[in-house]
């Protein structure tokens, strides 16, 4: 979000309020080319993207000139059912329902570029799992970064599950390929893998996300079952582009988007649904690891819109 200086940062209900200085009912009463263009600017600077941002604003002019806008109220509403149907169409039924593989282990791979929260998320995923009764397996397939092992190892040893590692600069392929037969032996159900985030070229990192399916889908039938991408919810436009590479390289089963706590609105979720048919599975709202919400559409078009 965009600052006003001298203030506070403000919500995006806020900044439209503002398009009419204190009461949107104003811009209702007199909409223009102008303001609309000023409202469509506001859209996009929250990150909504080019494409949801004319959706919204042509809803909100169409609604305009048919008088059924009358008041502040009403062009909230009208924004918050317009946003439900963007972040809603296509949805799962049930996002917060994980697969279960008959035969165990499922395999469950999260992917994503460095410091969007894949190891924080894995741990999390872990904690809600284990809730349903599930026993957890964390394989910390991110052998290029030795910092992103010890943390995973870290939360492993806090959640109280098995954690399978490789050697430091070790093939990623081989330590996902381990911690499915370490869960086969142990008789446990679920293996999450934290693959790595980062390698010399883009394309260097999608090859080996692709190696770690291929090598999973060999040792399980069916696996990996669940491929989610790890997204960066304060990050911007940057999410869109994410999406457009990983889901061109692996078939996605849904996405997690973190940061979502303090400040950051997260508006370029709306891009990424529009732009790229994903599905939102979770939230990441904090640092514990109960901090992790099943999405709906309605929330979080709440929340987009709080003050």
């Amino acid at each position: 979000m965009s600052e006003v200086t001298g203030g506070p940062k403000l919500g995006l209900w806020s900044r439209i309020q503002r398009l009419a200085l204190t009461d949107v009912a104003v811009l209702v009463r007199g909409a223009g080319r102008a303001e609309l263009d000023e409202f469509e600017r506001v859209l996009l600077e929250a990150d909504l993207g080019v494409a949801a941002s004319l959706d919204l604003v042509a809803e909100v002019e169409a609604r305009v000139r048919r008088g059924t806008l009358r008041s502040a109220d009403d062009v909230r509403a009208a924004l918050e059912e317009r946003l439900v149907r963007l972040l809603g169409e296509g949805a799962p039924p049930d996002p917060g329902r994980v697969a279960r593989a008959d035969p165990a282990p499922t395999v469950v791979l999260l992917v994503g570029v460095n410091g969007v929260g894949k190891t924080t998320a894995a741990a999390k995923l872990a904690r809600r799992l284990q809730g349903e009764g599930r026993t957890v397996l964390l394989a910390a397939a991110d052998t290029y970064r030795a910092g992103a092992t010890e943390q995973l190892e870290r939360w492993a040893e806090r959640l109280g599950v098995a954690c399978v590692k490789g050697a430091p600069g070790g093939d990623p392929a081989a330590v996902a390929f381990d911690a499915v037969e370490a869960a086969r032996t142990r008789g446990l159900d679920t293996v999450l893998v934290d693959t790595a985030g980062r390698l010399h070229t883009q394309d260097d990192l999608m090859k080996e996300v692709q190696k770690v399916a291929r090598v999973v889908g060999k040792k399980a039938p069916g696996a990996p079952h669940e491929s989610l991408l790890v997204l960066d919810g304060s990050s911007g436009q940057n999410v869109v582009q994410q999406g457009k590479f990983f889901a061109a390289a692996l078939p996605l089963t849904g996405v997690i988007v973190t940061k979502l706590d303090g400040t950051a609105r997260g508006g370029a979720v709306v891009a990424l649904r529009r732009e790229t048919g994903l599905a939102i599975r979770f939230l990441g709202v904090g640092e514990t690891p109960d901090d992790l919400e099943v999405f709906d559409a309605r929330t979080y078009a709440r929340r987009l819109l709080a003050d």
